[in-house]
């Protein structure tokens, strides 16, 4: 299990797009929707994933990663569930394509790591995508 360096996070914040944020709160106050609000702020298109809401910042909401439509190429797959889902949730993003997969700030599993390790997708974990993309802008 590697967890991405510096060089690799700047690389995959220059040539991703989409985000799909599992776990999108539409409540302002919630870490999610912060983080998901700076990101689409960076100019990244955020794909809100979360059963039972229909858009969260403005854009339409999907009930889980295998509901978002096949010609959506998710780059980013930013997860805000708890530590023991985060398994299920790298299944799906390497069942849909995801180009890499980050786990949030104070949420680590092995299985998840070794999930993306297997399928060749970079991840990270127990880390804030907004706090690294902060500190790490004046690269990108």
């Amino acid at each position: 299990m590697s967890l991405m360096n510096d060089d690799q996070m700047v690389e995959m914040l220059k040539v991703s797009k989409t985000i799909a944020v599992v776990g999108l709160s539409p409540k302002p106050d919630r870490a999610s929707n912060r983080v998901a609000a700076y990101m689409q702020r960076q100019g990244y298109t955020i794909i809100p994933v979360h059963p039972g809401v229909d858009q969260v910042l403005g854009e339409k909401a999907y009930a889980t990663l295998e509901d978002i439509p096949s010609h959506i190429q998710v780059d980013i797959v930013d997860v805000f569930r708890r530590a023991e889902q985060t398994p299920e949730v790298c299944q799906a993003a390497v069942n849909i394509g995801a180009k890499y997969v980050w786990i949030q700030l104070g949420i680590a599993n092995a299985d998840s790591m070794a999930i993306c390790a297997a399928a060749g997708i970079p991840a990270t974990q127990d880390l804030c995508l907004k706090i690294e993309h902060a500190r790490l802008q004046h690269q990108l």
